[in-house]
């Protein structure tokens, strides 16, 4: 195998929000460290955003999910593109892909595992239309070897944060790094346990659901419209019992859980003002995140800093929850405090991710995902 040297990776990440294709050049470095050099959102086509949508509601056929997998193909080449006319072809491209369908669930029909996850955007039209190798599907291997497939951002957290940073006593700091997208999830990097992590639950797709069904905008931009409204405590409480908030960890979620029946069912009891809705859904992503940590972080692993990042750094209304409903000890700070992009973090985790596959770097954390084994995660399209 080659000597491992520096890259210039295009990570690309689509998440459940499904806001935009984050884009993101970096340079990838033979100790895994990860420079951003430059990242685009690029917008879906209306369209295509509509029919992504569709996929999440199962109301595709089998044949639009076909043409869609090669049409989000052509998306990300466009992103893609955009980067390399201003800068040139990259090393690498490593793309997440869409997830259309998540199933992390041990079930079994004839004895055969059910565990399964389907990420679409086609990496071989990505290869060749930016004429660039180009890496993805990182989870299927991780759930090949028993693991969820998920979080697979715990591996470039530990190298982000792990050992880096120290508090005025001299020791290394131990963090929660917290990303805040269309769901929540956790890494935890500590001194003296093992790190791990999991999905804590909802980040802004119930938000962002209410948002557009009651404002007709796509987002609560910076929170404003929940800051204008008042917490039903009741409905909040209510909210929290959910089962999945109580599940041991390592655990993984999505759409397939939080869907939009699920939205509807939760909205059959909220309060009628819909500024208190948007202010009560937001105050659930703040405290199930709190809790989940009083729950399973707190008891084994003391925490310095809770580190924001994602989509939900930028509400301040969640950001103002959070430190509300965290211990007053443990500090609250976001990516940018450490240099590193809110928006286009987890872009650049998987252009690490990519640059891992390419040398076969085994990138998977088996403590987060629940993976027999420390596996490589990916596919090349040459």
């Amino acid at each position: 195998m080659e000597e491992k040297a520096v890259k210039k990776v295009i990570g690309l990440m689509s998440g459940t929000s499904c806001d935009s294709v984050d884009c993101a050049l970096c340079e990838v470095y033979p100790d895994l460290s990860v420079k951003l050099i430059k990242g685009i959102n690029y917008l879906y086509p209306e369209h295509v955003r509509a029919k992504i949508f569709q996929a999440f509601r199962n109301e595709l056929s089998i044949k639009e999910l076909c043409q869609l997998n090669f049409i989000i193909g052509r998306c990300f080449a466009d992103a893609c593109k955009i980067l390399i006319g201003e800068f040139g072809k990259p090393d690498l491209i490593s793309s997440h892909g869409q997830t259309i369908y998540h199933y992390p669930f041990d079930e079994k029909i004839d004895n055969i595992p059910l565990k399964s996850t389907l990420q679409i955007g086609e990496s071989s039209i990505i290869s060749a239309l930016t004429g660039c190798t180009t890496v993805s599907n990182f989870r299927e291997k991780d759930m090949a070897v028993g693991g969820q497939g998920a979080p697979l951002v715990c591996f470039a957290d530990e190298q982000f944060f792990k050992n880096k940073y120290t508090n005025s006593n001299g020791d290394y700091k131990n963090f929660a790094i917290q990303n805040i997208g269309g769901i929540s999830n956790v890494t935890v990097i500590s001194n003296d346990y093992d790190t791990f992590g999991f999905d804590t639950g909802c980040g802004n797709i119930m938000i962002d659901y209410c948002t557009q069904k009651f404002f007709n905008k796509k987002y609560d931009k910076d929170g404003e419209i929940a800051a204008s409204g008042n917490i039903c405590e009741s409905w909040l409480d209510c909210l929290l019992q959910d089962e999945y908030y109580y599940i041991e960890p390592p655990k993984t979620t999505g759409r397939e859980y939080f869907s939009v029946q699920y939205i509807e069912n939760a909205l059959k009891t909220a309060p009628e003002e819909p500024r208190d809705i948007i202010a009560t859904i937001t105050a659930l992503t703040a405290k199930s995140i709190a809790k989940a940590y009083d729950r399973f972080v707190f008891p084994n692993v003391h925490i310095d800093d809770v580190v924001v990042g994602g989509g939900g750094a930028y509400n301040k209304t969640i950001m103002k929850f959070l430190r509300m409903y965290l211990p007053k000890n443990v500090g609250l700070k976001t990516h940018e405090d450490f240099g590193i992009s809110n928006n286009y973090k987890e872009a650049m985790a998987f252009a690490l991710l990519g640059y891992c596959c390419y040398y076969g770097i085994p990138s998977n954390i088996p403590s987060c995902t629940g993976a027999a084994k420390r596996v490589v995660l990916g596919k090349i399209s040459y």
